[in-house]
């Protein structure tokens, strides 16, 4: 019922691709402020009934100060609390980040679940069976996260924390996806982004389709070497708080090789509805070493 996690183990050992040229280095009422983990914080946007329990619409925050991604704890229920001190499990919680790592600040509701061949809007919530909406609630969360580059080879290991949601103070009004700035975090649409082996990323294009979002990029390579620079098929956040794009490890999608001296381009592409705005790319470029991935978040909202 939870979220898939990237965090797998390690592979043993790497490919080694000839000529690729790679270098290996290493308060107010109606809008509470998030009730605080130590890492990642929660608000309640709604509370009602669902078939025979409690529905809790869920809203996560990325206050970490680093890029991160967070999922429940697998197989682990949600477990609410009323105010004479009685628990009850709360056996369905789809709260987490899909796999994805969001910018510190940043906020969202949903993710892109499903499958690869069918995915689906997942929103963030927890439901009780049994439970009814009673003053004094509070809901508690266990989770996972990490924090900071993804490197394939050697994984961060994960963060256990709790959540903890006070179900009298219903957040209102959020904005999407930041909640609070962080200096530092934001791209411009035309920044020449540092990748590995000194090669610059940039955003060539960010074209509207029929059902997304069609996303033209182009490195250039000043060494003597040629040289991949992968970045996945890149999903993006938007206004509405939801991560658009099926989560899977940036390492997995084919990218074009980059000739010594000279420039490659291609697109990816990524289904977003078109009523959804103030769209950012969540962008991971493999960097420092091979198979190492810096985050960047880049600021498409005019598009």
């Amino acid at each position: 019922m939870n979220a898939r996690w990237r965090l797998a183990p390690a592979m043993a050992c790497a490919l080694v691709l000839a000529g690729c040229g790679y270098i290996v280095t290493p308060e107010d009422e109606s809008s509470p402020s998030p009730a605080a983990s130590g890492a990642w914080t929660a608000v309640a946007t709604k509370v009602d009934a669902a078939t025979g329990g409690l529905h809790v619409d869920i809203t996560v925050r990325n206050d970490t100060g680093a890029w991160s991604a967070m999922q429940a704890t697998p197989g682990q229920p949600a477990v609410l609390t009323t105010s004479d001190g009685k628990s009850i499990d709360c056996g369905t919680v789809f709260v987490g980040t899909g796999g994805t790592s969001i910018a510190p600040g940043f906020q969202v509701r949903g993710y892109t679940g499903g499958t690869k061949a069918k995915p689906a809007t997942q929103l963030l919530y927890v439901e009780c069976a049994g439970a009814t909406s009673a003053p004094g609630s509070k809901l508690s969360i266990g989770f996972s996260y990490f924090t900071g580059d993804f490197n394939y080879y050697s994984p961060t290991p994960p963060i256990g924390a709790k959540l903890a949601i006070d179900l009298d103070k219903l957040a209102a009004d959020l904005t999407y996806p930041i909640a609070a700035p962080v200096d530092g975090v934001i791209e411009k649409a035309d920044a020449k982004i540092v990748a590995i082996n000194n090669c610059t990323l940039s955003l060539t294009s960010a074209k509207r389709t029929a059902d997304g979002l069609e996303l033209g990029w182009q490195t250039t390579n000043p060494t003597e070497y040629p040289t991949y620079v992968h970045i996945g098929t890149p999903p993006v956040v938007g206004s509405d708080g939801i991560i658009y794009g099926f989560y899977e490890s940036p390492h997995l999608a084919d990218t074009p090789i980059t000739p010594a001296g000279h420039s490659a381009d291609w697109t990816t592409r990524v289904a977003v509805p078109g009523d959804v705005t103030g769209l950012y790319i969540l962008l991971s470029v493999e960097s420092k070493q091979q198979k190492t991935f810096v985050s960047h978040a880049v600021d498409i909202t005019s598009k």
